[in-house]
């Protein structure tokens, strides 16, 4: 039986490892968004992350204009836009550009998490405390006022009687398609009642996913911009020509992910070689092989299979991949080898 066509897209959170700059990763990043590209993934998304020093990606915005200037087929966007962070008008102004300059080639992707620490929250939201300015509880508002300044006609706000037209942009020719993430139900929920396309975090919580679609398919409102529910799955991958090396190129990303979840010191994503030499205790080592169950590592075939089931057990034609290769001592800061590989060979396989 020939098996049914699989599309694979791109998740890049622009790591900055030990060797790097940022301007080292980010160019890195460039390289790997060409590389997808050239191997026929869908679409390549940033995320949005602050104050991380592991992470370059804190202006999807921005980034996305970088990638989709350097990319010429792929649709780019963001996993996701923080919307609590920032007004709806901006974040509606700067994809409405985006959109204009790269038609039919830009996604916005949304979520309500934070995206760092309480204090960097807290300065990201101009120092709101209270109840009534927590931009959290607004979101479904804020979700609504994207989509409305976003689209052609625009939003009208009544002012002293009257009302004030608002656009994103001027004369929009098309709008970028709007995504709801999230790692919970909440906006599972929330999708399914706005007729909206929708990703559960798979690659970062783990857990839950299978309960998350299963509620947005059946709670599925229909709305203008879909009559059907749509969604795909994420994944942490790491893939070599064997199934040894793959395992190394995934230590330092497992590192990284037991210091997040342990409150361990964060830093930039350690060397093959660093990874190596580290010492874990038990309990963390034991989280590390717990979380390494959960991703997508080996050689290409495995790999290929791999994703293949992930995507069959959660109903899924999509898989975006998020490429967690390492890189060795004496690899060129500005680039990532064995990310670019780990796009190259899973393509491959999964097309052959």
């Amino acid at each position: 039986m020939t098996p049914s066509p699989l599309t694979l897209s791109v998740l890049d959170l622009v790591p900055v490892r030990s060797d790097q700059t940022t301007g080292d990763g980010i160019r890195a990043s460039l390289d790997l968004a060409r590389a997808a590209d050239e191997a026929g993934y869908r679409r390549y998304w940033v995320a949005e992350h602050h104050n991380m020093p592991a992470v370059a990606a804190t202006n999807p915005p921005v980034l996305i204009a970088m990638i989709a200037a350097a990319t010429a087929r792929i649709r780019v966007g963001s996993g996701g836009v923080m919307l609590p962070n920032h007004a709806p008008l901006v974040v509606a102004e700067q994809f409405a550009l985006l959109e204009a300059a790269y038609p039919g080639r830009i996604d916005l992707g949304i979520g309500r998490a934070p995206g760092t620490d309480p204090v960097t929250r807290w300065v990201l939201r101009n120092g709101a405390t209270s109840t009534e300015e927590d931009p959290v509880a607004r979101f479904p508002e804020y979700v609504e006022d994207v989509r409305a300044l976003m689209a052609p006609e625009g939003a009208g706000l009544a002012v002293r009687g009257d009302t004030f037209e608002l656009r994103a942009t001027p004369r929009a020719s098309g709008v970028p398609t709007i995504w709801l993430l999230g790692s919970s139900d909440y906006s599972a929920r929330l999708a399914a009642r706005m007729g909206l396309p929708y990703v559960f975090a798979h690659h970062f919580a783990g857990q839950g996913t299978a309960e998350a679609l299963e509620l947005y398919r059946d709670s599925f409102q229909p709305s203008a911009e879909l009559d059907r529910p749509r969604t795909f799955l994420t994944v942490n991958a790491a893939v070599a020509e064997t199934a040894e090396e793959a395992e190394r190129l995934a230590l330092p990303q497992l590192h990284a992910m037991v210091a997040l979840r342990t409150g361990g010191t964060l830093r930039p994503q350690l060397l093959v070689e660093e990874a190596e030499a580290a010492q874990l205790p038990p309990a963390h080592a034991a989280m590390l092989d717990s979380m390494r169950g959960r991703w997508v590592v080996g050689e290409p075939e495995s790999a290929a299979k791999q994703i293949r089931v992930l995507a069959e057990r959660y109903g899924v034609d999509e898989v975006m991949v998020h490429p967690v290769a390492g890189a060795v001592v004496g690899t060129a800061a500005d680039s990532s080898p064995a990310r670019e590989r780990t796009l190259r060979l899973l393509a491959e396989a999964v097309d052959g």
